[in-house]
């Protein structure tokens, strides 16, 4: 008896282990898409791809609602039509995107007269974080903010 009392001891170790260990093993998830309603997709696209500079890619619903754009190399942006007006957002909830050079991406910005802030609001100014990487804020055509920084670089 004891010593079928130790093998199902055993056996119940040896499956714990096994099942904590596949948990373990998991690959762990990766960013696909974000999804951002819009009330204007021709406004919203022109912004995301002239202003943000970002590269569209096919979008296999061919509906004229969606445009999809690459952000990462297994990551896209999706902009969806059907809001039905433009809202404002909190700062705290926004897009970043990382660029090479503040100055020339301020350049335009000004080009294109939107305004851009640091993160405590001063218009036409750039936050400077502790670790050195500069940092503005500014809204899309429906009123979602977007930082924009040098991290990467």
């Amino acid at each position: 008896m004891r010593t079928y009392i130790s093998a199902c001891c055993l056996l119940f170790v040896i499956l714990i282990s096994t099942t904590f260990k596949g948990f373990a093993q998991m690959e762990r998830p990766a960013l696909n898409h974000i999804a951002v309603y819009v009330y204007d997709l021709k406004k919203s696209t022109d912004f995301y791809k002239d202003i943000i500079g970002l590269t569209m890619i096919p979008d296999p619903f061919k509906d004229n609602k969606h445009t999809w754009f690459k952000i990462g190399e297994h990551s896209q942006l999706h902009l969806i039509q059907g809001a039905t007006s433009v809202t404002g957002h909190d700062k705290n909830s926004h897009l970043c995107f990382s660029i090479a050079s503040m100055d020339s991406f301020i350049t335009v910005l000004n080009k294109n007269k939107i305004m851009f802030e640091d993160w405590p609001g001063k218009t036409k100014m750039v936050t400077t974080r502790p670790d050195g990487v500069k940092q503005i804020y500014f809204k899309d055509p429906d009123g979602y903010w977007i930082e924009i920084n040098n991290d990467a670089y």
